[in-house]
């Protein structure tokens, strides 16, 4: 309901105003009345109302200066004004305060009801505009974000406040952040996906994605989900206020077992969770992610817990330089550069020969997930085909000493170069997208956005777009989030409302409209179709 307030010296006048009008009808609860400005504007700091119908002519305070009062203390209520003398002079007074609607007495009560009835529509119209233009603002703040988050935890990036912003648009103090990290890993993800076809890789990944965004929602804490790769999120719990919370970290042990929980029974995988067991600053997120995710690698529990590294003797600072060599090899490969992925291919291969033989059980772990990590990596960026792939698991079942695997990552980094050289800059570049739509199809993204990510313009972007997937951008978009709401209706029992905003619609009505305009049918009843 709208809140409303009644002003007028003349005692009958406020009564018929009240009982005449049907405000309950309307939707407008009156709040409060007064026999003057004076009187309204003590009301108005303390009801705040949403319109005010006033008189003009008043003792102690007119309407008029009334008026002025509320603008100067910033209060945008919209003002019905009513008045027995008909005056230019007071019409360009009231205009200049913003003030659309002006009556004369005696009072037309139809008229006025007429009046009323655009206004109070008027008022919900600013209010829905507001809220829209809110949710875009908060989901761009999110984007930027989560994107500063997502390049920490890659040390792609160095602490920006000017790019973390809250709701209001005022910068954070990020260097007073602290976090705990939750690393969620799809089991035998490679092995599992092998069957899959990038569709069913999207759509899966989308799915548990979904599920980790809610999993928390019931704890009230402020966390953000993070996809890294193909079957790989982070989830970063915010800091509860100005203390460290000790009996955070001793939950986060249950946290762990709720998120593989909500993901086998909502999807029927299992996820292995790693706990990072102290609080991160922002500015050492990308240390505690490469710990993780290193420690991760090697365990067999359903849940790990890792604690930060108490000192390095030499075979430990010996395996982490094995790790960077390894990552600085997918690095090299992404960014389709030769020479870096061969040096560090090259740098690999003379570092495991002064390895002790104390640690080649552990350097042969390494390795082999370096190799199935490989092997998501090429699959991502469409490197592999179906037969490809199959060859190098028939190699790797073969393997059995670490020269073995040495060999297959070898083979697969030479084919990875040799793919990356002979696709055209625009095939690259049209894969990055693709893949960036997937991953944000839930987000509010845009042509600006992507050009923005892949360092082109908007123009070259569209034209390459259209000359690569035959649809522009809208297009294809579009038939991805019907695709994916369609998948999500046959196969989980959600309320239409949370498919739409899961696939990027935040208006459900525009999405049902889409949906029907692409099936012909409405949410609920393709559900029911596909039922029968």
């Amino acid at each position: 309901m709208l809140k409303a307030l009644l002003v007028d010296d003349e005692i009958n006048i406020l009564r018929n105003l009240q009982s005449v009008i049907p405000w309950e009808n309307i939707g407008i609860e009156i709040v409060g009345t007064a026999e003057n400005g004076a009187k309204a504007l003590e009301l108005v700091d303390r009801l705040r109302p949403d319109l005010v119908v006033s008189d003009i002519s008043m003792p102690i305070m007119d309407g008029i200066t009334f008026v002025q009062k509320l603008r100067e203390r910033g209060i945008t209520c919209e003002c019905v004004m009513l008045t027995g003398y008909q005056s230019f002079e007071y019409a360009r007074s009231l205009m200049r305060y913003g003030v659309k609607e002006y009556m004369m007495k005696p009072v037309d009560y139809d008229e006025l009801e007429r009046v009323i009835r655009r206004t109070a529509a008027s008022i919900l119209e600013k209010e829905l505009k507001a809220k829209q233009e809110q949710r875009v603002r908060n989901s761009a703040v999110n984007l930027v974000y989560e994107k500063n988050l997502h390049d920490l935890l890659l040390d792609c990036s160095s602490v920006d406040i000017h790019l973390a912003l809250d709701e209001e648009g005022k910068k954070l103090d990020l260097n007073r952040a602290k976090y705990l990290l939750l690393l969620v890993d799809l089991e035998h993800y490679a092995q599992l996906s092998l069957g899959w076809d990038e569709k069913e890789r999207k759509l899966w990944n989308f799915a548990i994605y979904n599920v980790l965004s809610e999993v928390l929602c019931s704890e009230n804490r402020n966390y953000t989900v993070l996809q890294m790769r193909e079957g790989e999120w982070c989830l970063l719990i915010e800091q509860a206020g100005d203390h460290l919370a000790d009996e955070d970290i001793n939950r986060a042990g249950s946290w762990a077992e709720l998120i593989r929980e909500s993901v086998r029974s909502s999807i029927k995988l299992n996820v292995h969770v790693s706990i990072y067991v102290e609080w991160i600053p922002i500015s050492g997120l990308g240390n505690a992610y490469k710990r993780v995710h290193w420690e991760s690698s090697l365990s067999p529990a359903s849940v790990t817990y890792v604690a930060a590294a108490q000192g390095q003797g030499a075979a430990q600072i010996q395996l982490d330089m094995l790790w960077k060599l390894t990552e600085d090899m997918v690095t090299g490969l992404k960014q389709c550069s030769r020479m870096k992925t061969e040096e560090a291919m090259q740098a690999l291969n003379t570092h495991l020969k002064i390895i002790p033989d104390s640690s080649l059980l552990r350097v042969r772990q390494i390795i082999h997930y370096f190799v199935l990590n490989l092997i998501r990596e090429m699959r991502e960026v469409n490197m592999l085909t179906q037969s490809e792939e199959d060859a190098i698991w028939v190699k790797l079942n073969q393997c059995i000493r670490v020269k073995d695997v040495l060999l297959v990552m070898n083979e697969m980094v030479s084919q990875c170069l040799v793919v990356f050289v002979s696709k055209k800059t625009s095939v690259v570049l049209m894969e990055s997208a693709q893949a960036y739509i997937h991953e944000h199809m839930s987000k509010d993204i845009g042509i600006d956005e992507l050009a923005s990510t892949l360092g082109i313009s908007n123009s070259y972007f569209s034209l390459l777009f259209k000359q690569h997937f035959g649809v522009t951008f809208v297009e294809y978009l579009t038939k991805l989030r019907m695709e994916t709401a369609k998948a999500m209706l046959e196969t989980k029992e959600r309320r239409v409302a949370q498919v739409s905003k899961s696939v990027g619609y935040l208006d459900g009505r525009y999405f049902m409209k889409l949906f029907h305009r692409y099936t012909g049918m409405t949410p609920t009843e393709y559900r029911i179709s596909r039922r029968n």
